[in-house]
């Protein structure tokens, strides 16, 4: 038989020679765990929030990490999540994850494509993640809920790395109308 990939879905099966009722015994054997419907991925393979993460991509391409998530991932704060944030367009639904804790989060989908890029995953995927700037710039929207400690802390880090230009960041934030005069009076505090 084939080699078997670390992710597999249902749709692999045929370039892999392999049938459902094969594949059925190797899930019982405990060599694969389901991660989403039709998504499965070699047991111990990866972490459980890489695992969840894969199977968002694989679900909801869409899907964008986001807030403190992608806060810790631009090292931008020192606190660790206990989950993670991910966007999605108000209006769709969230996908059924089985592994690490999902919490997910409407965002506009006029400003929803604003600072989106890819955070790339194994077995060739890749989900989205907002750009250090949208970040600072969705922390301060949200710093009745984040806390204005975060929004600040995440904003002084990201003022100390090479290139940054607060000009941009207002710029950025433009399409922000609940951002930008936090944002602002914070970086007039700060330079």
């Amino acid at each position: 038989m084939t080699m078997l990939h670390d992710l597999l879905r249902y749709r692999d099966f045929g370039e892999l020679a392999l049938t459902r009722h094969r594949f059925d015994r190797i899930l019982q054997d405990g060599e694969y765990e389901r991660i989403a419907p039709g998504t499965f991925l070699r047991a111990g393979a990866i972490d459980d929030t890489t695992a969840a993460w894969m199977a968002i991509a694989t679900k909801k391409p869409e899907a964008t990490i986001c807030l403190l998530s992608a806060a810790a991932l631009h090292d931008l704060t020192d606190e660790i999540p206990r989950g993670s944030d991910i966007a999605i367009s108000r209006g769709s639904q969230p996908a059924t994850i089985h592994y690490a804790p999902i919490t997910w989060h409407r965002f506009s989908p006029d400003t929803f494509e604003i600072g989106r890029t890819e955070h790339l995953l194994p077995g060739g995927l890749a989900i989205g993640l907002y750009s250090p700037e949208r970040t600072i710039i969705d922390l301060f929207r949200l710093r009745h809920t984040w806390g204005s400690d975060l929004a600040i802390g995440s904003l002084k880090r990201w003022l100390r790395g090479h290139g940054n230009s607060p000009g941009e960041l207002l710029a950025l934030a433009q399409d922000f109308p609940t951002a930008r005069p936090a944002m602002q009076n914070a970086l007039e505090v700060l330079l």
